[in-house]
């Protein structure tokens, strides 16, 4: 690739730079770049403005990811064989189910997140975010940061779901999310438009922050970070709970287990990512002694050697006396709303 450098006139500003002209000025050695970083600066050179393209990529990619992580799961719950990890096996959501949760997840994808991607461009750039650039930072340099993304996040969401659990809050915007006590994948953004709002910022506020303190950060960092986030969100709504899953390698991650009961029981589990939050506020608490009960009762069970069976339906039974426990405390937060109304 090759640019003519000379421009007549005084230089504009580079808000008002179209992607060639940006390359130009900055110099950019193409010969240097890697297959994906030629990919990156072609799509801003065949978009031109980089405003277009940044807000474009943006949207497509978490579209893509989105739904083709969902994709795995709609699968899996087609098929009988993975029932013996669902985390709730009577519950497996039905075509029209999953349809109406796409529409939700849809609408609140067009008029949510379509809108707020399309101005990132230049509210990142007012933070001194690198969009267009290239090359892309080392993976020394990005693996620190998307840490501190998931540190962040985590952290606000474990504050913003409890206060999303609060009478008004729940009556009015998050009820849509409980709507479904056994969650599947795609349910990871059935929420009210508000909600995913509120939700969102926790995932943006982290590389915002970040490129405010130390005006390092690449947009292709936040991209990584975006479906990292995404795989998490959808695979703790999945239901399943396989011996590979992740909690089973690092403790403290959250995944599905944690987060279903929160769906079940209404209660307890607010964090996304990790588990630590919850247990040093005791926000686990019922999630433990549901989890210590179930165990003892399964190893009970092997002990009389009852049949599988058997175990199912003590499993089954279990998981109905929680769930009834959730319906009484969601009726409390709600008759509480109607007092405040």
């Amino acid at each position: 690739m090759s640019f003519n450098t000379s421009f007549a006139g005084p230089p504009k500003p580079s808000h008002l730079m179209t992607a060639t002209e940006l390359y130009a000025s900055a110099g950019t050695d193409f010969s240097q770049l890697n297959w994906i970083e030629l990919q990156w600066a072609r799509w801003y050179l065949f978009c031109g403005n980089p405003i277009l393209a940044t807000g474009l990529a943006s949207f497509l990619m978490h579209e893509i990811v989105y739904f083709g992580r969902c994709i795995p799961w709609i699968i899996i719950d087609a098929m009988p064989y993975f029932r013996k990890w669902k985390l709730q096996p009577n519950k497996i959501p039905t075509p029209q189910e999953q349809w109406e949760c796409t529409k939700q997840v849809l609408f609140s994808h067009f008029t949510v997140e379509a809108p707020a991607i399309l101005l990132f461009h230049p509210a990142a750039e007012m933070f001194g975010m690198a969009t267009w650039q290239v090359p892309f930072p080392s993976w020394k340099a990005m693996l620190p940061q998307l840490a501190w993304f998931f540190f962040f996040e985590d952290f606000f969401h474990f504050v913003a779901h409890q206060a999303l659990h609060t009478p008004l809050l729940y009556k009015h915007i998050h009820k849509i999310h409980h709507k479904y006590s056994a969650p599947f994948g795609l349910a990871a953004e059935y929420a009210h438009p508000l909600e995913v709002f509120i939700l969102g910022m926790g995932t943006i506020l982290g590389p915002i922050i970040y490129c405010a303190y130390r005006g390092d950060l690449h947009i292709f960092t936040v991209y990584i970070w975006i479906t990292l986030r995404l795989f998490q969100a959808i695979d703790a709504h999945s239901g399943y709970d396989f011996p590979w899953s992740l909690q089973h390698i690092l403790p403290f991650w959250a995944g599905a287990e944690h987060h279903d009961f929160h769906h079940m029981a209404f209660i307890n589990n607010f964090s996304t990512s990790f588990r630590w939050w919850d247990r040093i506020f005791g926000t686990d608490d019922r999630y433990r002694v549901y989890h210590s009960r179930m165990r003892a009762s399964m190893a009970a069970a092997r002990a009389k050697g009852l049949s599988l069976d058997d175990m199912r339906e003590l499993e089954r039974k279990m998981i109905e006396e929680a769930e009834k426990e959730g319906v009484e405390a969601e009726k409390r937060v709600e008759s509480l709303a109607e007092k405040r109304d």
